[in-house]
């Protein structure tokens, strides 16, 4: 098992491309089967959203499982079911005809999102790093950045070619043949421990480099505080992010038409791309719950001047930047659990607060269907996401203080 590349580098390549495919089919996809299937069948989006939340709140459901199964079992017979559950469901949501039957497939697409997004791959990662176990996280999860790039104009595409029933059932095919045997493969190990290896692949020898394990922050009568504080701050924030993603093309579509609308989700893709990398470069440095605030209060500017200014050149400023912020309040979830709580059962620790933020978040794409149906137009349900992102920030910030009374470092 010798190698000059820490083997925990190889389970991060994976988790890369692991997400990119997650996000394609899952969170990313999700806006493009709001607009292609009430497009094909003239449903209401609010029908079609509610479906969508049906979704997140199946993941939400499923997350502390998934944590607790990957910290028992191992990442491979966990991952291999999400793969399963989510390109079966995909292939099924091109085949509906009645929107009841839109309820099941996203079901299916719930398990299948809940094990190959955030926790599992979190949790497949946490026990192999310590001193890079943000910069660790924030490159595996990058992977759903491209997913942006390429996942949403790919789908739209192959369903402008092939019809919406083929050109899914296409994108499953293509999805599972990609993550089964790469899963199979590399994903065989719990952590270093299984290779003779401690975390980071320093060799546990006397005459080895003495490695100094970062000691959890979260040790005092704080710690319960610390964690929902963060929960609630991030619940918050990407209640209203999923949200804007799932509706962002359908948002954008009147100013530049379905074309336009692809390649604008496309690049919010590349900003927050460009976010992650930068991300990964400063976040072991870093006081995490301070950088996600700023960036909440970014986001929180751009979906003002969408509502305010309903121009084609606001639309893409603002949604560039809001698109730089996705990545972080993204990943910084679980990096400041891991940071604050340490890697021992983190799949658990992280899945009870992953559950919570799935919980609430999973509401986003149909809070922004109703506020939508509701206003006669996306403007004024804006305004309020706007404030409810600022909400997760005064979270961070008052779970912050909390931490500091706690022991935390500033």
């Amino acid at each position: 098992m010798a190698s000059r590349v820490f083997y925990g580098w190889r389970v991060v390549a994976a988790c890369f491309v692991i997400a990119a495919c997650a996000w394609s089919l899952g969170l990313f996809g999700s806006s493009v089967y709001l607009q292609a299937v009430t497009a094909a069948h003239g449903w209401p989006v609010a029908d079609v959203a509610m479906a969508i939340t049906l979704f997140f709140l199946v993941s939400a459901a499923a997350q502390r499982p998934v944590g607790r199964g990957i910290d028992r079992w191992g990442p491979r017979p966990v991952l291999l079911l999400g793969v399963a559950c989510m390109t079966s469901g995909v292939a099924l949501i091109g085949q509906v005809s009645a929107p009841w039957q839109l309820y099941p497939s996203f079901v299916l697409l719930g398990v299948g999102w809940s094990t190959l997004s955030m926790t599992g791959i979190t949790t497949t990662v946490a026990p192999w790093f310590e001193r890079h176990q943000g910069r660790s996280m924030t490159l595996a999860i990058m992977g759903a950045s491209v997913g942006a790039i390429a996942g949403v104009p790919l789908l739209l595409l192959v369903i402008a070619g092939l019809g919406l029933g083929p050109g899914l059932i296409a994108a499953g095919v293509v999805v599972a043949v990609l993550l089964v045997p790469l899963i199979w493969r590399v994903l065989r190990f719990r952590g270093p421990a299984d290779i003779g290896l401690q975390r980071d692949g320093h060799v546990p020898a006397a005459t080895a480099e003495t490695v100094v394990l970062t000691p959890p922050i979260a040790t005092s009568a704080n710690s319960r505080l610390l964690l929902w504080s963060a929960a609630a701050a991030f619940a918050l924030g990407l209640t209203v992010q999923i949200g804007f993603i799932t509706h962002h093309v359908a948002l954008a579509e009147p100013l530049l038409g379905t074309a336009g609308a692809g390649l604008l989700v496309s690049a919010t893709g590349v900003t927050a791309f460009v976010g992650r990398l930068i991300l990964a470069r400063i976040v072991d440095g870093v006081h995490v719950r301070h950088l996600a605030c700023s960036v909440m209060v970014a986001q929180s500017a751009a979906l003002l001047a969408i509502a305010v200014w309903p121009t084609v050149p606001v639309l893409i400023a603002a949604s560039l930047v809001y698109g730089y912020g996705i990545g972080h309040v993204t990943t910084l979830g679980p990096v400041v659990v891991r940071r604050e709580f340490g890697a021992v059962a983190f799949g658990a620790t992280y899945g009870a607060a992953a559950t919570v933020i799935q919980f609430t978040s999973a509401f986003g794409p149909a809070l922004f269907g109703f506020l939508r149906d509701g206003f006669g137009g996306y403007a004024p349900g804006l305004v309020i996401a706007a404030a409810v992102t600022m909400s997760g920030c005064l979270a961070l910030l008052i779970g912050g203080e909390i931490g500091k009374r706690g022991g935390a470092p500033a």
